[in-house]
């Protein structure tokens, strides 16, 4: 038995270390070995310190410093992507650009709808030559009745008829609206454009794409087109030729009460300019195109 009494590390203030509270609290020791046991205690104690003030949660060695864990995306390579996706638009999809290729989900060789919508919501006569030029891809259509010119879509019209026979551009199929039925003989539609730059919506039965033997055209506008198409079209002998009669002719008038020399030399003119197209004449974009 010890002959005296001393406190253990861990028991609280003020309780006397009892020879029952458990199998190490209740041994003895000589004064030497508890200073011994003393010092090895508050070592462990030091060391469990400066263990826990050490620890901590850890960053993956392959996650970006403010990055995505799960993508490993850092936020610079996400602003990268924003980038490349803004500085490349969708291909054929803006407006202003002059399409190359079909529009994928029609039947014919049709321009992309957004450029179709904004030449038909105005009269372009220098942009028509363009299309009907330079080897021209497009479907082309011609009239099989005379029909009045009306632009369904909402845009400038020159209002007037289409000829019998008259050659057009196909721009656009319209499906007929049968309302969810099946109705015999219907038939849907087109949005074309002429040759004076106008664009009008023709029924399906108005329509077809049988050359006639002798086709026909509205009267090209010289005023009304570009200063460029304007000088590409008087590189050719027989247009310039033709424009120099007309400006005898017809004195500068443009309208109202001319001579019958003037008409004709004015009808010369136009056809002059549709056999050079024809024939695979190219011509510039329009420069007030955009």
């Amino acid at each position: 038995m010890c002959s005296g009494k001393f406190w253990f590390p861990g028991s609280r203030p003020g309780q006397r270390l009892a020879r029952r509270s458990n199998a190490f609290r209740y041994l003895c020791f000589s004064a030497k070995t508890r200073d011994m046991l003393l010092k090895h205690a508050a070592a462990v104690a030091l060391l469990s310190v400066l263990a826990s003030a050490c620890g901590g949660s850890k960053v993956p060695a392959n996650t970006p410093a403010g990055g995505d864990e799960k993508s490993g995306t850092t936020e610079a390579e996400s602003e990268s992507t924003k980038g490349d996706a803004k500085a490349a638009p969708e291909a054929g999809g803006d407006a202003d650009a002059i399409p190359k290729d079909c529009f994928k989900s029609s039947g014919m060789c049709v321009p992309h709808p957004k450029f179709v919508k904004k030449l038909c919501n105005t009269r372009n006569a220098s942009m028509a030559l363009f299309l009907f030029g330079n080897g021209s891809k497009w479907a082309h259509g011609f009239l099989t009745r005379k029909t009045e010119a009306v632009n369904a879509s909402g845009g400038a019209s020159a209002g007037g008829y289409l000829e019998f026979d008259e050659e057009v551009l196909i721009l656009a199929e319209r499906k007929a609206d049968t309302g969810g039925m099946q109705v015999s003989g219907a038939g849907g539609g087109y949005d074309a454009l002429r040759w004076d730059g106008s664009c009008v919506t023709l029924s399906g039965e108005e329509v077809t794409q049988s050359s006639p033997p002798a086709a026909k055209n509205p009267n090209i506008e010289w005023r009304f087109l570009d200063d460029n198409i304007q000088e590409a079209l008087r590189k050719d002998e027989k247009i310039n030729a033709a424009y120099l009669e007309r400006r005898k002719e017809c004195k500068g008038a443009v309208s109202g009460d001319v001579s019958l020399k003037c008409v004709k030399a004015d009808n010369q003119l136009s056809a002059s300019i549709v056999k050079f197209l024809h024939g695979g004449g190219a011509l510039p974009v329009p420069s007030n195109w955009h």
